[in-house]
């Protein structure tokens, strides 16, 4: 009897950290998701009709479960794009997508199809991660390909919805970043070593990040931005450069920089 009461014991404890894991892996895909989403925002480009100066940037949860919102609302706390603040709603009603400049179709439904045929042309950038979604009207679609996140893009859907997007900075996304391979002007003086993201070491996500980072005329950065890489590692690298000090020179000069992590 005391054999079979430690083996149940075992067993209890081998499903709960399989329940554990498996939560775990949840919410590290939000986490993933999220950080795409974010992404697609900043890249996005609406007319000044549907977004004006100082007005919110909305993004609305269609279909998804609250603890994906949560998380959303987690990635989007603080953060501004373009000096819009970034409002995230979870959608109840096909109606309610109007005031949102990006839905995100959390699951398939029988009704996406149709909503999507009807907002298509209301310069809303519809995401989704359904293997359908591109081919039913939608303009981005997510999606896992080799155990990685990725996405496609519609163009045609963009066009016709009256939206641009800048796609100019797509790649591919283990600790030990490399620091600063560059094609520049100036002396990188010292440096700021980035941090691994947590979510990427849990996911395995390796890849480059590359950066322009304007420099004052004092060495210091004064502006970084990202022109290609992992969203879940840009951050993080473009952080630490905003980090670095470069030797000084007569004026402010674009210097381009490229961080690899795990490669």
């Amino acid at each position: 009897m005391h054999t079979l009461r430690m083996a149940c014991g075992v067993i209890v404890i081998v499903l709960m950290l399989s329940v554990a894991a498996g939560a775990q892996q949840i919410a590290d895909e939000y986490q993933v998701k999220a950080a795409y989403l974010y992404t697609i925002a900043k890249r996005g480009r609406w007319p000044a009709q549907k977004l004006p100066e100082n007005s919110d940037l909305v993004i609305g949860v269609f279909g998804g479960n609250e603890d994906f919102v949560r998380v959303l609302r987690d990635i989007m706390a603080g953060k501004t794009i373009h000096g819009h603040t970034l409002e995230v709603r979870q959608l109840r009603a096909p109606e309610d997508l109007k005031f949102c400049h990006i839905v995100f179709f959390g699951e398939s439904q029988p009704t996406t199809p149709g909503i999507l045929e009807q907002f298509g042309k209301s310069r809303i950038l519809l995401v989704g991660e359904d293997k359908n979604f591109l081919s039913d009207g939608g303009m981005i679609n997510l999606a896992r390909q080799d155990g990685k996140m990725t996405y496609d893009i519609n163009s045609a859907a963009l066009e016709r919805s009256g939206l641009t997007y800048d796609d100019s900075n797509t790649a591919n996304g283990l600790p030990g970043a490399t620091e600063g391979k560059r094609e520049n002007y100036r002396i990188i003086i010292s440096r700021v070593r980035p941090e691994y993201p947590r979510i990427a070491a849990t996911l395995k996500i390796i890849g480059s990040v590359q950066m322009q980072a304007m420099v004052r005329a004092d060495g210091t950065v004064k502006q970084v931005r990202v022109v290609g890489g992992h969203p879940v590692l840009a951050e993080a690298a473009a952080a630490a450069v905003m980090k670095w000090r470069f030797e000084a020179g007569a004026k402010e000069t674009m210097e381009s920089v490229k961080i690899s992590f795990g490669e």
